[in-house]
């Protein structure tokens, strides 16, 4: 039985209350060939394009971790969704991801991957970043 590196994991269970993106996308360097005048850009192992970095904030109150970074392949930087009025942040949702677990001296830790990041899709029952932000304003 071959034990896969990576493990798929869809968004709703890796966010099950969204996620916010936090700061910009940022290119991946390889810091095993960069020099200190010439960067080289990661590239991903499988697919040859190149690896770009997202932060962001996990809605869920009781994540472990609050922000974390999504690294997205892609031959070009993707362009994140348009701001929405009435948030600090960026809500972004992201196909195609995995977890790949490594060892980081006594503990296990994880990478997080996806193929691609997008604006969030509205769903039935679920209140939407916009209704959340329309709710807000209400408030004050």
């Amino acid at each position: 039985m071959a034990i896969p590196r990576a493990f798929k994991v869809e968004f709703g269970e890796m966010f099950p209350l969204g996620c916010y993106m936090v700061g910009e996308v940022e290119q991946v360097k390889d810091f095993e060939a960069s020099t200190p005048g010439k960067p080289v850009w990661a590239r991903d192992k499988d697919t040859g394009e190149f690896v770009w970095q997202v932060t962001v904030l996990d809605c869920d109150p009781d994540a472990r971790d609050k922000t974390l970074k999504v690294k997205v392949t892609s031959p070009v930087q993707p362009v994140p969704p348009a701001p929405m009025p009435g948030l600090p942040f960026i809500p972004v949702e992201f196909d195609g991801l995995t977890v790949t677990p490594w060892q980081n001296g006594q503990r296990i830790a994880y990478s997080v991957r996806a193929r691609e990041m997008r604006a969030p899709r509205a769903t039935a029952g679920a209140p939407s970043a916009r209704t959340a932000a329309a709710g807000k304003q209400d408030a004050a």
